[in-house]
């Protein structure tokens, strides 16, 4: 697949799900009375949000790596400040589903997003291009903000 249209397609698609999550959110104002809840909303929010802007990045900068690459990094260390947050707040979850348990991992993706931002020779012994694992990255990040939208979305309100 061509990275243009890639990119395009999940930056489309992202914020198409941040949109989409706040018609969720509109629609449970339980959420936004109680500050857990409303941080763990927040949190999916930004599991679409962050990589639409990181897609977005690799539209606008082009040929210029550098663009791309500051965009990836900046937002991997906003991305990685808010999970932190996250999951303070998910800590006090009574039952936390598997995409709950497993979102430290999401840090661990963040943190290689921002090194291979600061250094794209690491993805050389790969024989990927850097803008193309950083696509692959940003796919577990979605994927896991869908989990967790799903988690949030399912359960029952004191359950959460």
């Amino acid at each position: 697949m061509n990275l243009d249209a890639f990119y395009s397609i999940l930056s489309g698609a992202c914020l198409a799900m941040s949109g989409l999550w706040w018609g969720v959110v509109e629609g449970r104002k339980d959420w936004l009375k109680n500050s857990q809840l409303r941080s763990l909303a927040g949190g999916v929010y930004a599991s679409f949000l962050i990589p639409a802007v990181m897609a977005l990045g690799a539209q606008i900068g082009g040929d210029n790596k550098l663009v791309w690459r500051f965009v990836f990094a900046s937002a991997a260390l906003v991305g990685m400040f808010f999970t932190t947050r996250l999951l303070a707040q998910m800590r006090k979850l009574p039952e936390p589903g598997f995409f709950t348990r497993s979102r430290w991992m999401v840090i661990v993706v963040y943190v290689l997003v921002l090194v291979l931002g600061v250094f794209p020779e690491f993805t050389t012994p790969s024989g990927m291009k850097p803008i193309q694992v950083e696509g692959f990255l940003l796919c577990i990040i979605v994927l896991s903000g869908h989990g967790l939208a799903w988690e949030m979305m399912t359960r029952a309100p004191e359950q959460i």
